[in-house]
């Protein structure tokens, strides 16, 4: 399937990044090495062969970065929706959800903080302290199976260090923002150590509720709390256990009828999370042969989302249309994961094959409480997941630089649901995913020269993901558009990685093709009332097959000792295909739901001495549709977003023992969107359907003090 190049100015900006000349003399690599924990055995980025990302937070010179929704723009082949007062539901390559309006929800990106299982909920995932973020793009059928079919989200926070260690970050900028966070970490004993953090951060939002005659209706008020224990009793062993708590209680009043951040809203809503998640994870070097790790983890959490419905105040509308939305989740996970993995002595065939054997289980409880104008009374429903999967992958040397991966994962997906209406569920699937991967380190290889100077490897991969199936309970829903069945997808893969030019280039690529069955479509239907007005339905449905072909991109080079360059691209084509959505469209051969056809990230760090840096970067992305229903509006208007580019800038002075900074985001104060609905909403003109957005974050200054005594 060709790619879609329709947009070539930020290939060429980014290849212009890559073709600036090096300076000269210089013998050794000056870019730092990057682990990967969230793989099966911790690698280098370099080494892992597959797409990911990873986005380090200790030294982010981009300006006070407080929550995973800030960074997503940074990455290629990643995009977000909001429809919340954060952005927690992710897309990768085309393929995730884009909101929840009723249970139950099966993810197709998973998100995992510290080893506990959050995803679907992302709302908790705020990055004071975290060390880094890893994105792992397409299918992770061996590694995480079925919440994964298009990706993982991996957040890993800081580890108890080895020496005594404290911090104070203080920041402040424009609508209101306040932001005071601490950080104790240190050795309470020659084998124990501890690290204790803590973040409280709010802002006014950027809403004007013009009714009430506030501007805080969309504010952000949210506390992180973190301890970890790092014990390591002998060189064998080391235990890890982590207990947080993040107390999101933010506002939700997001949308207007003119489109624009002056709402009318006399009800306005919120989107609070209150999360309890711990865990305890073991790596125990049993014998020469095998080891063992092992991750408990579970979160009680505590999900409070509504909203204004019609967006006015009661007596807006002449005929008294007045309606809000309220969901209240409490959900509780516990997943288990243990692998056996084998040693220097523990090698099969020769002493020429790594292996990988584990189980998985997941058991989580999810409880709806929904209270709407219409209804007479609350619904409630209960809906229970259990997850057993077994996995195994070898890793063969073919040869002293090449390496053959198979893995494959079972996974038995059990569901019951319940609700205040009757409706009874109990779907189950077994389910099968797995990877083939052919490995190459090219280092050194005589064929190709000194071109490859200090390392580079390229790989060829296939790799089946999948997706459980499930159900719609909507009670006005007809009974055809009820139950869907899984998804599942191939993914064909070519990549390469390599440092280039002494170690000043740091290049990662791979293009991919993946082919999807029985694609899960979320999508949406309008009822009308006998009042006039309108009931909005989200439900999710099967299309025929789809395809999502792309390109990624990753790139770090320093020319000059204080200069850096940088710059990430993603190139995606999507289709489907033998479908036609619930408005009577046929979608055969046209692009899937937030899937750009380009996103880039680019920028300079220039430090013109040695303490002090400037930093300039652009972010941006291609137009894109924002639902799978309701496409075309007449005969030539599309409902979709405009393409953008966000421009970001920070300067700042880095002291033995303090730093300050200060920066700026979206400095052109781009008005851009981050979800969008079509539907009819405005009496103004009685109800027409029309499309209402949400818009991104507008122009943000602030200023960042860190202190460590």
């Amino acid at each position: 399937m060709p790619l879609s190049f329709v947009r070539p100015s930020p290939l060429l900006v980014v290849m212009g990044c890559i073709s600036l000349a090096p300076a000269a003399g210089l013998a050794q690599p000056v870019l730092e090495e990057v682990l990967v924990t969230g793989e099966f055995r911790g690698e280098s980025l370099a080494d892992s062969p597959a797409s990911i990302s990873i986005v380090s937070l200790e030294d982010q010179k981009a300006g006070t970065v407080n929550h995973l929704e800030e960074i997503l723009g940074w990455l290629p082949n990643v995009n977000y929706a909001s429809g919340g007062s954060r952005a927690r539901f992710v897309q990768v390559r085309g393929i995730g959800e884009r909101g929840q309006f009723a249970e139950p929800l099966n993810p197709s990106v998973g998100l995992v903080l510290d080893g506990v299982d959050m995803s679907g909920i992302g709302t908790a995932a705020t990055l004071f302290d975290v060390q880094q973020v890893e994105v792992l793009r397409g299918p992770q059928g061996t590694l995480y199976g079925a919440n994964a079919l298009a990706g993982l989200i991996n957040v890993i926070s800081n580890d108890p260090s080895d020496n005594f260690y404290s911090q104070l970050r203080l920041d402040g900028g424009n609508y209101g923002a306040l932001g005071a966070g601490v950080v104790i970490s240190g050795p309470a004993t020659p084998d124990l150590g501890y690290r204790l953090s803590m973040q409280k951060y709010q802002d006014d939002g950027f809403s004007r509720n013009r009714y009430l005659g506030k501007d805080d209706t969309s504010d952000h008020d949210e506390l992180t709390l973190r301890g970890k224990l790092r014990w390591a009793p002998g060189d064998d062993v080391t235990w890890t256990a982590m207990l947080g708590y993040v107390d999101v209680s933010n506002g939700y009043d997001a949308f207007s009828l003119d489109n624009d951040r002056r709402v009318l809203s006399d009800e306005p809503g919120k989107d609070e999370q209150q999360s309890l998640i711990g865990s305890l994870r073991v790596a125990w070097d049993l014998s020469e042969a095998v080891s063992f790790q092992g991750t408990l983890g579970g979160a009680d959490s505590d999900v409070d989302y509504g909203y204004d419905e019609d967006w006015t105040f009661d007596g807006f509308d002449p005929i008294g249309y007045s309606s809000t939305d309220r969901y209240r989740r409490n959900r509780d996970t516990v997943t288990l994961d243990a692998r056996w993995l084998s040693g220097q002595d523990g090698r099969l065939f020769g002493d020429t094959t790594d292996w990988v054997v584990g189980a998985y289980v997941l058991d989580q409880d999810v409880d709806l409480r929904r209270t709407y104008t219409f209804f007479s009374e609350d619904f409630s429903s209960d809906y229970r997941v259990q997850r057993y999967a077994l996995y195994g992958e070898l890793v063969g040397s073919l040869t002293e630089n090449t390496q053959l991966i198979f893995g494959l994962r079972g996974e038995r997906h059990e569901a019951k649901y319940r609700d205040s209406e009757a409706v009874r569920f109990d779907p189950d699937d077994n389910l099968l995913g797995g990877r083939l991967v052919l490995q190459h380190d090219f280092s050194g290889d005589a064929v190709l020269g000194d071109t490859f100077l200090a390392n580079a490897m390229g790989y060829v991969s296939i790799s089946h993901g999948y997706k459980s199936g499930g159900f719609n309970i909507s009670g006005t829903l007809p009974q055809a558009f009820r139950e869907y069945d899984p998804e599942s997808l191939w993914n064909y893969e070519l990549g390469l990685k390599g440092l280039w030019l002494d170690g000043r280039l740091d290049l990662r690529a791979a293009l991919f093709t993946m082919r999807r069955k029985d694609v899960q479509v979320n999508t949406s239907v309008v009822l009308p009332r006998p009042d006039g007005s309108a009931e909005f339905i989200d439900y999710t449905s099967n299309a025929a097959r789809g395809t999502n072909s792309g390109l990624e991109v990753e790139v770090n080079y320093q020319p000059l000792d204080r200069l850096t360059l940088f710059a990430t691209l993603g190139l995606l084509h999507t289709e489907f295909n033998n479908f036609i959505n619930s408005s009577g469209e046929d979608l055969d051969g046209k692009p899937q739901a937030h899937a750009p056809d380009y996103q880039f990230y680019l920028g300079a760090e220039f430090r013109p001495a040695a303490r002090w840096f400037l930093r300039l970067e652009a972010e941006g992305k291609d137009a894109f549709y924002y639902s799978d229903s309701r496409r075309f509006v007449g005969t030539t208007s599309e409902v979709r977003s405009d393409s953008y580019t966000l421009w970001n800038a920070s300067a700042g002075y880095d002291a033995d023992g303090w730093s300050l900074k200060v920066w700026g985001r979206n400095l052109g104060d781009e008005n851009y969107r981050v979800r969008g609905f079509y539907f009819g909403n405005d009496p103004r003109d009685f109800y027409t359907e029309r499309g209402f957005f949400q818009l991104g974050e507008p122009r943000r200054y602030g200023v960042t003090f860190t202190w460590e005594p």
